[in-house]
């Protein structure tokens, strides 16, 4: 699929999944078919996939349906989503394991800049692991810009929820006991990216390639919830896998118990 002005064409045609700030709970996004959006949970591969075009999805991606959007806007086009804001945030609706594949296209850069709340600016795309809500989570992040790296944050702040109370306080940088670099990322390109965690262990890679393990700490056990995705300033179609939690529920649940950042 080539990319650009053509592909930002077509998903601006299509309607967009927002968060509505005006309702006190994130809802679900309508459905793009007349299909029941309870499917199956995905089972994660044993090794990761390396990266393909854009227009091969991975079988069992979430749909629209099965994720709650809790910052931005997502937009469905068959089967892939697409970011063409400044900021998105989304979390699984469904019970996950904290495993998940994000196979993205890089567009190029948002039309507008946002400073993240320390007043940084960067060009990411990244995962969200035990997303308990937009305060308690862990991040493996794709930094695009200003340089090409992945960095893995823990977000801790007991009794707070909501970005109100949390803002962009209680974040942990976690060093990396292994690392090796990330591939470069060009506008046009395609690429996979997986983290998992076992307990405190987590995994991430980059193409298939591990680029990061470590430990990221007990604290971040004492919190638990769904995987999802955040991007920052950048245009991306994307594929989101979550890794499925034996005998869990395939229905999502309701968005407002899903929260995330």
């Amino acid at each position: 699929m080539r990319v650009g002005a053509t592909a930002m064409a077509l998903a601006a045609a299509l309607g967009a999944t927002a968060c509505d700030r005006s309702s006190p709970g994130v809802q679900h996004a309508p459905a793009t078919s007349t299909s029941s959006p309870a499917t199956e949970p995905v089972t994660m591969a044993s090794t990761p996939s390396p990266a393909t075009a854009v227009s091969s999805a991975p079988a069992g991606a979430l749909s629209i349906s099965q994720l709650c959007v809790t910052e931005g806007t997502l937009t469905p086009r068959g089967e892939h989503l697409f970011v063409d804001v400044p900021k998105c945030r989304a979390v699984a609706a469904l019970t996950t394991e904290p495993a998940a594949e994000l196979r993205f296209t890089y567009l190029g850069p948002t039309a507008e800049t946002t400073a993240l709340g320390s007043g940084r600016v960067r060009r990411q795309i990244g995962l969200k692991l035990r997303a308990q809500n937009g305060c308690n989570l862990v991040y493996a992040m794709w930094r695009l810009e200003p340089k090409n790296e992945i960095a893995v944050q823990v977000k801790r702040n007991p009794g707070q929820a909501t970005f109100v109370e949390c803002q962009n306080r209680g974040y942990r940088n976690v060093q990396p006991a292994r690392s090796e670099a990330a591939p470069d990322v060009s506008e046009g390109s395609s690429h996979v990216l997986r983290a998992e965690m076992h307990g405190a262990d987590l995994t991430v890679w980059a193409d298939g390639a591990v680029v990061w393990q470590g430990n990221v700490g007990e604290e971040a056990l004492a919190f638990d919830g769904p995987v999802g995705l955040r991007t920052d300033n950048g245009r991306f179609a994307l594929a989101l896998t979550a890794g499925a939690t034996p005998g869990a529920s395939a229905v999502p649940r309701p968005c407002g118990e899903a929260t995330g950042e």
